[in-house]
């Protein structure tokens, strides 16, 4: 199966995503975070950093359970209902 290129807008929702895991996140260790939520390290990192725009469903479940936001927060942001890119980066 080919994946297909990201668009843009998923790519700016992936970046959304990352800023409000890593403000949520505030300073507490990276490496606990990962592992409450089941993923490594780096793929956190990349979460984070945008670097991984399109991160499986049950790893946004995880991390959400693990820095405790809510699935709807955490799809709000991804949408861009709460504001966009400019303001929270």
């Amino acid at each position: 199966m080919v994946r297909q290129p990201l668009t843009p807008e998923q790519i700016e929702a992936g970046r959304r995503l990352g800023v409000l895991l890593r403000r949520a996140r505030a300073g507490r260790d990276l490496v606990e975070i990962a592992q409450s939520a089941g993923i490594s390290p780096e793929t956190l990192r990349k979460i984070e950093t945008g670097r991984l725009p399109s991160p499986g469903f049950g790893t946004i479940i995880c991390l959400g359970e693990a820095l405790g936001l809510p699935v709807q927060e955490l799809a709000d942001t991804w949408r861009g209902a709460d504001q966009p890119l400019d303001a929270v980066s």
